[in-house]
């Protein structure tokens, strides 16, 4: 895949400096996702493993929504008609877009204006950080159409987020969550202006890009892997990780750059 040739056709992408970024593009309907839109998202940042040139990726909705979940009339009416090999077929497609996500070396930024609601959450949730506008309403609203909150691995995810508590009353009740309540619990890492929300988001993916992008690869991946360790396997990982980080050309480039007292570049090798 070659970021700055890449056009696909569900959604608006685009490259700069090292930060991808993905804008749902539905603005009429809230930028809801349809079959195609989440294989296709679902496929990106499967090849974004091996893009190292994209170094971060910024994901947000277009004409002041996030995302209105999965679309009423192009998903939900179709699954009501499926047997149950087809819907089991659909739901295994959904959830690797969240395992996708969380593969990607790149961390992800999600920044929320407006509707972020079922799916549109649960990407939000399987980003790696969350930027909101006041204006943000997130809700988790399975329950409220007769599906189990147990959706895209919202009940391994959320919970260690906000708190198995918060998260199970989100998840039992489908209830809007503010950005106050999300920036409180620890759901948004910051709330700002709608104006400030892209340039905001812009500005931290621009620096996550300068540093050693190798190194936060790493630090997704120990992320990752780590909910599912005791402490001893966990710090035997994490030494194994850093040890391989000690490597880097940009571990000995930092080193130097201590030493002349000068601020160091990274390249991510």
């Amino acid at each position: 895949m070659d970021p700055k040739k890449y056009k696909p056709k569900h959604f608006l992408w685009s490259f700069k400096s090292g930060i991808g970024t993905i804008t749902l593009n539905r603005p009429e309907r809230m930028n809801p996702l349809t079959f195609e839109s989440y294989a296709e998202l679902r496929d990106l940042y499967r090849a974004l493993v091996y893009v190292p040139e994209v170094k971060v990726i910024v994901l947000s909705g277009a004409g002041g929504n996030f995302s209105s979940g999965g679309d009423v009339h192009e998903i939900i009416g179709p699954l009501v008609g499926m047997d149950m090999p087809g819907l089991l077929k659909f739901t295994r497609m959904t959830g690797d877009l969240v395992k996708a996500m969380r593969g990607a070396p790149q961390p992800i930024i999600a920044a929320v204006d407006g509707i972020s609601v079922g799916a549109g959450a649960i990407m939000a949730m399987a980003s790696d950080l969350r930027f909101a506008t006041p204006e943000a309403k997130t809700a988790f609203l399975f329950n409220r159409v007769g599906l189990a909150g147990c959706d895209m691995g919202a009940c391994a995810i959320l919970p260690r987020i906000i708190g198995q508590g918060r998260a199970s009353e989100l998840l039992f009740t489908g209830r809007t969550m503010s950005a106050d309540e999300g920036e409180r619990w620890g759901y948004f890492n910051r709330i700002v202006d709608k104006a400030r929300l892209m340039p905001e988001a812009m500005d931290l993916a621009a620096r996550l890009a300068a540093g050693p992008t190798f190194a936060n690869g790493m630090t997704k991946n120990q992320l990752n892997m780590e909910w599912d360790m005791g402490l001893d396997a966990a710090i035997e990982a994490e030494a194994q990780a850093q040890a391989i980080c000690m490597q880097t050309k940009d571990f000995e480039r930092a080193y130097h750059a201590f030493v002349a007292k000068e601020k160091p570049v990274f390249e991510g090798d």
